[in-house]
């Protein structure tokens, strides 16, 4: 990682210890603060670490005089190497499978679908808008780049109001859109770098979909592999007779394998890696120490949120970066309708899909029980964590527009500008509205928790379905009901079948307890 030039009179040796040694301790400020605002209604971790980073920006800015706001050069590279990884495969070792799996059909749906329309949109609006305020320089790859990075979501603010055991289906679609919703941003935009933009016509637009999808796929399986063996070896040679520190280490050191053998064969390794913890959290966690059990959660998710602190404390000095605002060339008039222009379409790309997308995942349920249905409240809780914008947002604005987080081009300037200020804006002002927003929508007495339980089969599943006793509207109403649970009938023996093939084969391979 390359530091800036931040001058520090400290002589040769000091050069890269006193900027880290700053960093950690900003960080340690922000764990800090966190806790004293953990009550408030208002604030959350991640609104905190960017207002530190501001304050910690000008600080730098002020003592510096002027040349830089922050003591460390951003990295796309590391942050895809070392800070993505622990986030997103605590994000799949943390996940109820049980509501990830049951609630499978929206969470695609939102996750894969939605990123294809939001992107669609927001790529056509900036390619038409942007020239018409001046803003000229960028290519076709550039606009669609654009499309990708402003259709992922960080959902941490959300998450971090809603309660797992009281809203067991609207976490599970937040939750999952979001890790889905990132890994198909990142496939996406890989795919297009693949690709020569200016020819994709007729068959080259579908090479690119088949590209999507093969690195969709493949990077999925790898990723349940590397769980599989994982767990094969922690029950085949119990590691934790002799040291539980093994334990531990072989599933951190296997995760983060699974990551780079997909990124080395230029596959999604946060596909892969967000698999690899939830096939690691289903079978090699029963398989090691108990000491083991409660330390695998405490330290994946402690990794997780340094790594999320890291992040948004660096957009928070980045959106003071005077060599950015300088090499824009852009007046502020200009700059701030660009910004909102890319906020209006990152807006109206989640109304396109969550709505629709929500009717239909509605219609196509094949759950009898109503709480398995998306309510309205839940549609605008979906469409209002999703207009947040994090991490994954900036190290791909960086990868597209930076080299080594340094551009001396005045456009991809602009867009880096603007990438920092809607995650800025849309985190704070957003973030700061969420609680009130949830609590207004869904009342504590309103929380349902009723989706843990299995749906029954009604008894009437054994009457005719017509009866000539009762009325036409009645034959009618029953037919319904009964065609329903016929259709229904064959999702839950499979799901049945499923279970029972992982009891007999699956568990006593790789282990976990049977039913």
């Amino acid at each position: 990682m390359g530091f800036s030039d931040f001058a520090i009179n400290l002589g040769e040796g000091h050069k890269q210890v006193v900027p880290i040694t700053v960093f950690v301790a900003v960080l340690c400020l922000c764990l800090v603060i966190g806790h004293l605002l953990e009550e408030n209604r208002w604030v959350n971790e991640s609104i905190t670490a960017i207002i530190i980073g501001c304050v910690a920006g000008a600080i730098i800015l002020f003592i510096s005089k002027g040349k830089s706001s922050h003591i460390l050069r951003f990295d796309e590279e590391l942050f895809f190497i070392y800070l993505l990884p622990p986030i997103i495969f605590n994000a799949g070792f943390q996940v109820k499978k049980k509501q990830f799996f049951h609630n499978f059909f929206p969470i695609m749906l939102f996750g894969v679908v939605g990123v294809f329309i939001s992107c669609a949109i927001i790529t056509a609006g900036s390619s038409w808008i942007f020239p018409e305020f001046g803003f000229s320089g960028l290519t076709a790859k550039d606009y669609l780049a654009i499309g990708t990075i402003f259709s992922s979501t960080d959902t941490v603010c959300t998450l971090q109001v809603l309660h797992q055991e009281e809203t067991p289906l609207l976490y599970s679609l937040v939750f999952g859109e979001g890790v889905v919703n990132d890994a198909t941003s990142v496939v996406l935009f890989n795919a297009i770098q693949k690709h020569d933009i200016s020819r994709l016509r007729g068959w080259a637009a579908f090479h690119v979909l088949v590209d999507f999808l093969y690195l969709f796929f493949t990077s999925t399986v790898l990723g349940i592999a590397a769980g599989l063996l994982t767990a094969y070896v922690l029950k085949g040679l119990y590691f934790g007779r002799h040291c539980t520190v093994r334990e531990i280490a072989l599933m951190v050191l296997m995760a983060y394998l699974s990551y780079m053998l997909a990124e080395l064969f230029h596959l999604s390794g946060i596909l892969t890696v967000f698999f690899a913890g939830i096939f690691m959290s289903h079978y090699a966690w029963h398989n090691v120490s108990e000491g083991s059990k409660v330390t695998t959660k405490h330290v994946f998710a402690t990794m997780s949120f340094i790594a999320e602190s890291f992040i948004f404390l660096y957009v928070g000095m980045d959106a003071l970066d005077i060599e950015k605002w300088k090499l824009s060339k852009l007046s502020v008039r200009t700059l701030l309708l660009i910004c909102s222009t890319t906020m209006f379409l990152v807006l109206l790309g989640r109304v396109a899909f969550v709505f629709p997308l929500s009717v239909l995942a509605n219609f196509t349920s094949r759950s009898s029980a109503p709480s398995s249905s998306i309510t309205f409240q839940h549609q605008v809780i979906i469409w209002w964590a999703g207009l947040m914008r994090g991490a994954v947002s900036i190290a791909l604005a960086f990868k597209q527009f930076t080299h080594s987080g340094v551009t001396w081009d005045p456009a991809n300037a602009t867009m880096v500008l603007t990438t920092v200020i809607v995650v800025l804006f849309s985190t704070i002002v957003f973030g700061f509205l969420t609680k009130p927003l949830v609590g207004y929508l869904l009342p504590p007495h309103s929380n349902i928790s009723d989706l843990d339980r299995e749906p029954s089969i009604s008894k009437d599943m054994n009457l005719p379905l017509l009866s000539f006793e009762e009325s036409a509207s009645t034959n009618v109403s029953r037919a319904k009901d009964s065609l329903s649970m016929l259709i229904e009938r064959p999702v839950y023996t499979i799901h049945h079948y499923w279970r029972r093939f992982d009891d007999a084969y699956m568990r006593p391979i790789f282990g976990g307890p049977r039913r």
